[in-house]
Formats: C-alpha cells, structure tokens, sequence
C-alpha cells in the first residue's frame, strides 16, 4: 500500500516505528513452560527454544556489520535544515542537521523507535509530526512535537490505529486515518493542534489522506480496496461531501494524489495499463492527462513545489531510481547532477521549491541523505552514515539475471505482454571459485519487490561466510506490470513456489553454486514463502529460516487485525467461501507439515497484528509433535518483526550460526 504521509507504515519489510508506553493491546504471552524435552531460556525480552548460546566467534565476526547506520531524509525545517531518522543506540530517532555535514542533533529520546516525521509548515510554531506504537502493535498514536519546547503532545485518542498524517498548505489543520469509529473501519479525521478531532469521512473500508488544496477546504483521500484498486475521492471538509476523482467504471491502483497549480490534481497510477504513470486531471471526473510517457516502468513517486514551478518524480527502472524533475510552466526538464545508481526515497522539495530534498541508498552503501540545488545543478551530500569501520571496497554489488520458470515459452524470450515471464533476481556472488552455500532470500508483501539496497546482513553472509545470496522477485512481485502482480491471485498462489522449484533449477546449472547446500530465507509472506518451499522442494534444501511467516492461511485470516482482514482477503482469498476455503487449507504448510522434513529456524514477534503469534506457535507444536526439532526465537516486545537494536542483533546472529550449521562455510 503507498498512500501519502503514511510513512512509518508498511511494508514492506524494514519500516522501525517508535514503540511507545500507550499500548493499545499487551503482549502477547509466551508459554510459561517448555515443552517436554524442549530446552528454554530469557534473556530479557528473547526467549530462545532449542536454541544454543550464539559463539563468541560469530559475535565477534558480526560486530562490525550490525554497527553500520543509515539516516533518512524527513523533511525541511525553516532556515533551510532538514530533520532525519538515525540511530546511535538502540533504536531510530529523529535529529535536525543544520546544515550539510553538519553534527546530527538528537530531538526525540525514546527507548523505541522514532523513525519519521512530518515537518510543520508554520513558521510560527515550528515542529513536526511523529507516530508511535507500544510494542510492535501497529496501533500508532499521533503526536506533535514543538521545536521551540522541545515537549510533544498526543493528538489522537491514545487507543485507536491511526495513520498518514497531513498538513494543511499553512500548518493549521491536520487530516490523519484512524479506527477510533468502530476499531474495523479506517475514517478520515481532522483537527487543529489546539482543537478537538472530528471525523470527515466515515463510509466504511480503508480511507487514506493524500493532501489538502490550497485554501484548506478540500482534502484529496483514497479508499484503498487492493494492491490494485485504490479509489480517488476529493472531501469538501465543510459538507463532508465525497466526489469520485476518477469517471465513472474506471478503476485503478492509484497510489499518491497532490494539489497542483489552479486546483489541478495530479496522481500516480497504472490507470488502464499495465505500469504506474503520472496523470493531471482539471477538474473531477474529468478525462485524465497523462504527463509522463509511456514507459515500461512503474513510477514510483513524486512531489510538486509549493509555488508551483517545479515536478519531481522518480522511475523505477528494473528496481533502480532514475530521477526527472520538470517544470510546469514549459514541460521542460531541468538539467540534474549526476546520482549514483540506487533506490531513492521521501522526495521532498523545500518551502521556497528551489532544493530537492531525498534518501538515497546503493548496494555498496547505507542509504543518507541528499539534496539538490536547482539553480546550480549540484548534489549535496547532508550525512555520511557509519559502516562499522568496514572497507567499503569488500561490499558485494549483486547482478541482476532472469531465470526461466515453469511456464517460460520454449525456445523463445516471451513476447510483449506474454504472462508466462522470465523471472527477474540478484545474486550476490563471494570472490573464489566455489562452489558456494547459497541462501535464497525471498521477499514478504507479497505486493513488493526486491531491490538492490544496501544490506549489511547480505554483506555479512557473502564476505564472512561465503554464501551466495540470491534474491528473486517471484510472480506477484510488483515493479514488473500489473499482469505480473496479479499471477499469483486466488488459485494461482502457489504458481509463486513454482518459481522457486525454477530457481533452484537455475542454482544447479551453475557451476559455482552449491545445490547441495541451499537454504530459504523470508518474512511475512516471505516467511510463508520458506514453508511452502519446503513443503515442496524440502529435498533439494538443507535448512530454512521462517520470520514472522504465514502458516495457515485460514487460521491467519481469522486471527489477523480486524482493520486488515478484508484487505488480506482480497489478497489471498476470502476463507468464508467454502471453495476457496479448501483451497487455502489444502496449500497451507500448516496442513503439509509431514512433507517438511528439513531444519527450520521459526522467529516470531508476540504482539505481531498482522501474522499473529499463533502463526508461530502452531507451526511449532507440529514439527516438534512429528519429532522435528524447531527452534524457536521469541520476542516479547517486537511485532511484525525485530525493530530494537539488541533484539536485531541477537536474532541475526541466532540465524548466522543456524545457516553456518547447516550449510557449512565457504
């Protein structure tokens, strides 16, 4: 889901927010006692289950890799500093950095993460948003915090979820998401930071803010149905009136909405094709323009100036950025400094519209933050994030390659529009001859995709293990077309796992990678990935390490959120129907469990709301019921996965030691 502002949400794998003391719901407890034969252990909030102390050895080898940083780009402050997220403890926090280069002044103080925020427009009362969860819960409080007192404030009810916060044009009025109505349905809610909330838009399903016009009587919302029907709405917040943005029977995903200059409103979408592109529209219900071309790449996201001049949007040209900004008077492009080939995120041009302020992150490097002068057409680096003393130079660039699955025409590359396709990875490749233990990490969504970022665990396992590491982008993965992102809809979920069967194909062709010593690698759905892999292919792998995984999609659909179920189901299937009902219990590992015979690593948050702990739970009793071992690592204090410095580490180095075990070293 990519909604406006909703910065500190999903996904996606790797989003820390701050883990607050206003917990909505309490962890979830752990079992009193072990299972007969079962060795367990705390440490502090970890609970280990047949799981030995990791070696001093690993410890040391890891130390350096897990001290590596990363600071993102949050926005402009008046002046011209900007605030970042960083982290020199535990978690992430928010800093100011004054100017470029410049010391990283630390504003928030939690024991939990802070990871982003939302700078006021008001230059009278400078300050910004922020939201925090207790516990991983996901049930984010609003807050604001006043630069001038250093103190914030709560702005929601301190009980419900809410999201996607933003500002009005003046820093007056706020517009934010949350399930304060009925705990199931996501409203549209406003208020001043000074007045009462009153909720804008109350008609059922998931509402999302986008941006205010500029007077601030007009807010542009989304409902979103699926990853690939999100509905555009303009809110007349006097009447609470909702007009459809889009003619009627048009349906899209549409992604990110913004005022332009007249009151135009421009978007991303893959309206009526199979890629996101930039529309304008005059007027609602009008027929949209479309202002980016048609190119066979989604666009990723995009900002407008305030006073109008400028358009920025970035590509996602097969997983990497490519950076455009125009200017709206003329459709002229503007001249750019060269970028460093990577992902970049949170574009954000400043108040006076004449810098562009982002997140950019390489394979060789942890992401920092950057800006760009449109007058002088220079690039300015604002931090240089810390590698734990590490040569840059040993970092592994990995390749881009296709393999051919299951259903690839014969003889022939696929044609235009073809849905059988070749299946796009990444392989991190160690210095030697091999042949090479590999890990195949599989992406979580499933509505994401892989991408070449920096990964200090990846340069971890290729420099001081000797694992290849390969990356897939599997069918449904997005980045590739609607069409792609759809083959694994419904019925056609484990067509999925199929491409892993083909990867493992393509391992063993290659001369210098192990097929012999394979394991799989994921989270969330990618976590559900690593199961059904070895439901089907446990013969061809050694081990396998399941993160906050699906087990049962049935019992997971019955258990997740409430504020989640219905956008799952259109995911995954609706487990009221006695069809697919069927269907999901007959592909779920839980119910194969006999066919899962090779080592598995389990690792689970206990406050998980979206793949609950008893996910986990019973994936375990059944290994261990048909006398498998399962080792199983426990977080009393985490959700949907390890956010805290030390629980990371520790989880990391668990894993470390359980691929080394089983797949040997290089």
């Amino acid at each position: 889901m990519t909604v406006q502002r909703i910065f500190f949400l999903c996904s996606a794998l790797s989003i820390m927010i701050l883990l607050a003391a206003c917990a909505s719901s309490p962890p979830a407890p752990a079992a009193e006692e072990a299972a007969e034969g079962v060795e367990r252990r705390q440490v502090g909030n970890l609970i280990f289950e047949d799981i030995p102390p990791v070696s001093s050895a690993t410890e040391a080898r890891l130390a350096q890799y897990l001290e590596v940083r990363s600071a993102g780009f949050q926005g402009w402050l008046p002046g011209g500093e900007v605030l970042i997220s960083t982290r020199f403890g535990e978690t992430a926090q928010i800093h100011r950095v004054a100017r470029p280069g410049g010391s990283r002044e630390q504003l928030t103080f939690f024991p939990e993460p802070v990871p982003g925020a939302l700078a006021s427009p008001d230059d009278e009362r400078p300050g910004f948003l922020y939201l925090r969860d207790a516990g991983g819960s996901e049930f984010w409080q609003l807050y604001f915090f006043d630069l001038a007192s250093g103190r914030s404030s709560m702005l929601s009810d301190g009980s419900s979820r809410n999201s996607s916060p933003v500002w009005d044009r003046q820093g007056r009025q706020i517009a934010w998401s949350s399930t304060l109505r009925n705990g199931r349905d996501t409203d549209i809610w406003l208020r001043t930071l000074d007045g009462d909330a009153q909720a804008v838009v109350t008609a059922g399903g998931s509402w999302f803010t986008q941006d205010f016009s500029a007077s601030g009587d007009r807010l542009l919302v989304t409902r979103y149905i699926s990853r690939s029907d999100a509905q555009p709405h303009l809110v007349d917040l006097a009447t609470g009136e909702l007009t459809p943005l889009l003619p009627e029977g048009m349906v899209a995903n549409v992604t990110r909405l913004r005022f332009g200059p007249d009151d135009s409103i421009y978007f991303s979408a893959d309206l009526g094709g199979e890629f996101v592109r930039l529309y304008r529209l005059s007027e609602p219900g009008a027929e949209p323009e479309a202002v980016t071309g048609a190119v066979d790449h989604d666009l990723e996201q995009f900002d407008l100036s305030r006073d109008g001049r400028y358009l920025a949007f970035s590509l996602n040209e097969n997983t990497l950025s490519r950076l455009y900004v125009r200017r709206l008077g003329d459709n002229s492009f503007v001249a750019l400094p060269g970028l460093p080939e990577g992902i970049i995120s949170r574009l954000e041009f400043s108040p006076e519209g004449d810098r562009l302020g982002f997140t950019l992150n390489t394979a060789t490097s942890p992401g920092d933050v950057h800006s760009i002068d449109l007058r002088g057409r220079t690039l300015t680096r604002w931090t240089r994030s810390e590698v734990g003393g590490l040569d840059t130079a040993n970092f592994v660039a990995p390749e881009h390659f296709m393999f051919p699955t299951f259903d690839t025409p014969q003889g022939r590359q696929p044609a235009a529009g073809d849905e059988r396709r070749m299946i796009p990875a990444y392989l991190y490749r160690p210095t030697g001859p091999g042949p090479h233990p590999v890990v195949v990490q599989i992406h979580g969504g499933p509505e994401s995709q892989a991408r070449p970022g920096f990964s200090s665990n990846h340069q971890f396992w290729v420099n001081e293990l000797g694992f290849a590491v390969v990356v897939p982008n599997v069918r449904g993965s997005t980045g590739y077309g609607r069409s792609f992102h759809q083959l694994d809809n419904g019925m056609l979920r484990e067509d999925s796992v199929r491409d892993i069967g083909a990867l493992l194909d393509w391992i063993a062709a290659e001369p210098d990678l192990d097929a012999s010593r394979v394991a799989t690698f994921g989270g969330s759905y990618g976590g559900y990935m690593v199961l059904a892999s070895h439901m089907h292919f446990g013969d061809r792998l050694a081990a396998g390490v399941n993160v906050v995984g699906i087990s049962n999609f049935v019992t997971f659909l019955e258990n997740t959120q409430d504020y989640r179920r219905q956008l799952r189901r259109e995911e995954y299937g609706d487990e009221r129907d006695p069809e697919m009902r069927a269907h999901l219990e007959a592909i779920s590992p839980l119910n194969n469990i006999e066919r899962m015979t090779r080592p598995l690593l389990i690792v689970q948050g206990a406050n998980d709301p979206r793949v609950p702990q008893s996910e986990a739970d019973q994936l375990v009793a059944a290994l261990r019921a048909q006398g498998q071992p399962a080792p199983y690592l426990l977080a009393l204090d985490e959700g949907h996965g390890f956010r805290k410095r030390s629980n990371r580490d520790a989880y990391l180095a668990v894993a470390a030691e359980f691929l080394e075990r089983h797949l040997g070293r290089d």
